[in-house]
């Protein structure tokens, strides 16, 4: 038999892309799925309760506690002068429980104590 001189294949670039694909999906679900865990485990997610609509654990709510509601404008209608001097009112005593600090830069205005955190 004859041998045929058969041309040189040249290596198809696209199953080196789709294996580039997928490899790189792997890489980034596992580092984020550490990183998520780290995020956890580590407590910093109790950081983020500032976020709109996180809700406290369950040990943390109080029963029948003696909340200051925020001062809200309303929804619709127009705004009249005695919303804006009632909203006035509520800043002023803020500010003048911010101004009651004696050091207001101070680093011992981060402690529990003045933050109100009890053990």
């Amino acid at each position: 038999m004859e041998e045929v001189d058969r041309p040189e294949k040249k290596p198809s670039g696209a199953r080196n892309l789709v294996v580039l694909g997928i490899l790189a999906s792997v890489i980034a679900i596992l580092t984020t799925s550490i990183s998520l865990m780290i995020y956890h485990n580590s407590g910093d997610i109790y950081l983020d309760r500032s976020r709109p609509g996180f809700l406290p654990d369950e040990e943390e709510i109080e029963e029948g506690g003696d909340k200051e509601e925020e001062y809200l404008f309303e929804k619709t209608g127009k705004l009249e002068i005695k919303d804006i001097e009632e909203y006035l009112e509520k800043l002023n005593s803020e500010v003048k429980a911010i101004d009651s600090y004696e050091k207001p830069f101070s680093a011992d205005v981060l402690s529990d104590e003045h933050l109100g955190i009890s053990d």
